[in-house]
C-alpha cells in the first residue's frame, strides 16, 4: 500500500464530507449495483449513439473473426503501414499480429520513442466503455502505455459487450473497489481529440488522434 497516497485520498474524502456538512448538501444516495437509468435499457445502442455524437465510430461485430476483419479493413482504408499494438485479454484473443503482417503491415509491440511518433495507427483494448457518455476507459500498464492511444493519428479500441458500464458513477465505484491496483493513469476518452482554444473554433486532432474507432464484440447482436 502507498501510505502517502492513501493519506492524501483520506484527507480529500474528509474534506468533501465536511464541505457537504457546512453547505447543507445531503450525502449522495447509495447506488449499490444499480446503474443510472439515464443509460437506458440497451447499453450497446446508448454507447453507439453517444460515441457517434462525440465524433467516434463504432463497429459492431458478433465474434473475434469479425473484429479482425473490421480492423484489417480500417488499416487498409487508412493506408496504415505501422501499427502500435497494445495488449490485454480481449485484444490478445484476436491474435491480430499475424494477419497484420500478412497484409504487409508492421505490427509494433515493443516501441521506442521514435516508433510512437512514426506510427500510423494505435490499436488497444479497453478497460471499460461508458454507455451514458460514449467514453472509452483505458488504464495505463506496461504493455499498453497511454501514449499508445494518444500519439498515433488514428486510434482503434477493441472491446466486448461485458465491458460496458452504465455511467461514470459505476466506473468510479468499480475503480474504488480496485483502488489498490490502480495504475498511474486512467484515461477517459470521449471522441477524437478536440480543442476550441483559438477563436472558439472547434478543431479535431490537435492534442491527440483525430479519428477514433471502437470495434465492439457482441455475440448477442444477431450479426452473422
Amino acid at each position: 500500500m502507498n501510505t502517502t497516497r492513501e493519506q492524501f485520498l483520506q484527507c480529500v474524502r474528509e474534506a468533501v464530507v465536511e464541505g457537504n456538512r457546512i453547505g447543507g448538501s445531503p450525502p449522495p444516495p447509495e447506488r449499490g449495483t444499480i446503474g443510472y437509468q439515464g443509460a437506458g435499457r440497451d447499453p450497446v445502442t446508448r454507447f453507439r449513439e453517444e460515441f457517434a455524437a462525440a465524433g467516434g465510430n463504432t463497429h459492431l461485430v458478433a465474434d473475434h473473426a469479425g473484429a479482425v476483419a473490421i480492423i484489417l479493413d480500417l488499416v487498409h482504408a487508412r493506408s496504415a503501414r505501422r501499427v502500435l499494438l497494445g495488449g490485454g485479454e480481449v485484444l490478445n484473443a484476436l491474435s491480430i499480429s499475424e494477419p497484420l503482417r500478412t497484409a504487409g503491415v508492421e505490427a509494433i509491440t515493443e516501441a521506442d520513442r521514435d516508433a510512437f511518433f512514426q506510427a500510423d495507427l494505435g490499436l488497444t483494448g479497453v478497460d471499460y466503455l461508458i454507455a451514458e457518455t460514449g467514453s472509452v476507459i483505458l488504464a495505463s500498464r506496461p504493455e499498453q502505455p497511454r501514449s499508445l492511444s494518444l500519439l498515433p493519428p488514428i486510434h482503434i479500441a477493441v472491446a466486448e459487450r461485458r465491458q460496458i458500464l452504465p455511467d461514470l458513477f459505476d466506473l468510479f465505484a468499480t475503480l474504488e473497489a480496485k483502488r489498490e491496483e490502480l495504475p498511474a493513469c486512467v484515461s477517459i476518452i470521449t471522441g477524437p481529440s478536440k480543442t476550441g482554444d483559438i477563436e472558439l473554433r472547434l478543431v479535431t486532432g490537435v492534442h491527440g488522434p483525430g479519428e477514433i474507432h471502437v470495434v465492439l464484440i457482441d455475440p448477442g447482436s444477431g450479426l452473422i
